[in-house]
Parts: structure tokens; sequence; C-alpha cells
């Protein structure tokens, strides 16, 4: 069963359109406006084995926030339509990740009861990117229009670079694990029977 969604928003901060592939090969194509995110959403891309495209278009002149954010609600909807019914889907999923000075650990829940735990150093030696802050905004967005209990932890890290990075892979992976199918789950995996 091929999973697939096609989305897209326009407001009169942000136009963007996302293609999303559950279970492909993480080929991507992502052109944001904002090179770093970019680099990170290739990686979520890969690492999850997410066949994606993105395109945004947005006020990056005024800010990166609404760009960031928005494309974190839009993939929330491309996800949460790509999932369907949820059935017969592993639900939860974990993945520790190193990225050099690094370790992010993610737990994966796709409840459909969105809530975000996100916990960084806090004195990450910024590498002119300034986004550590920015990556729990596209975080926050993403979770709740995906419907995902997401639980972000990084353990230690000095550069801001490698912290992000370890984090994009790692919710990549989590998020792969947690969205496969597991053939011992005929339904939903609740003890209520529903999500």
């Amino acid at each position: 069963m091929e999973r697939t969604a096609e989305v897209e928003r326009k407001t009169k901060e942000t136009s963007i359109r996302i293609v999303l592939k559950l279970g492909g090969s993480g080929k991507n194509e992502i052109s944001t406006g904002i090179p770093f995110f970019d680099h990170m959403l290739t990686l979520f891309a890969v690492h999850g084995f997410f066949d994606l495209s993105i395109d945004a278009d947005g006020d990056i002149d005024v800010d990166f926030h609404h760009t960031i954010e928005d494309v974190g609600l839009i993939l929330g909807d491309a996800f949460d339509s790509a999932l369907g019914d949820r059935k017969g889907i592993k639900r939860f999923g974990h993945a520790v990740t190193p990225m050099d000075d690094a370790l992010a650990s993610v737990a994966v829940d796709l409840s459909k009861r969105p809530f975000l735990v996100y916990n960084v150093p806090s004195k990450a030696t910024s590498d002119g990117h300034a986004f550590t802050s920015l990556t729990k905004e596209f975080l926050r967005a993403f979770s709740i229009r995906c419907g995902m209990n997401l639980h972000v932890n990084v353990f230690y890290g000095d550069n801001e670079h490698h912290i992000n990075e370890s984090i994009f892979k790692a919710v990549g992976r989590a998020l792969e694990q947690a969205a496969s199918f597991d053939g011992r789950i005929r339904d939903v995996r609740s003890s209520k029977g529903v999500l």
C-alpha cells in the first residue's frame, strides 16, 4: 500500500507545497530559501526513508520564523494524511543519534495526542545560524498537525549545527520506525481500540 500525500497552503506570509511518500528511499527536493533548514530537512528525509519534496516561498526578508513554522504545519498535515487511519503501524519509535559532540534522543508516539517535549543544552555555541529556537517552533508545529507525541532530548553538545543535525536525523529515524507496519497489528495499536 502506497502512503502518499500532497498538501499546499498559501497565506500572506508563505506559500508552501509538500509532496510526501512514506516508505520511500529518502529521495528529496527541498527548497525553502533557508539553506541550513534545507540541509536539516534533507537529513530528516534521508534518515527516515521519506521521499519528500518541499517548495516553500516565505517572507524570509522579515524573519525565518514564518517559513520554518509553516513548513512544520504543512509537513504535519502531509504526514497525518499519508498515515491514514494508522491501522497496522507500530505507533512508537525511538532513536538515539550522535553527531560529533552532540547526542540526541528522540521518542515518538503517533497517538493523535500531540505534545512536544524539547530539551537541548542552553549554552550551545552558535555557528551563526541561531537556529535551535526555530527548531523547537518547527517541531511544535509539526507534532501538533501530525498528531504526534514527540520527545526530543539532547544529552550534550557544544556546536549548534551538530545539535540540530543530531535532532533532525533522530526525528526521521524514530518517525520511520513508528510509521512502519507490523504484521501482528491488525487494527490500531491501542488497548482502547481507537487512537
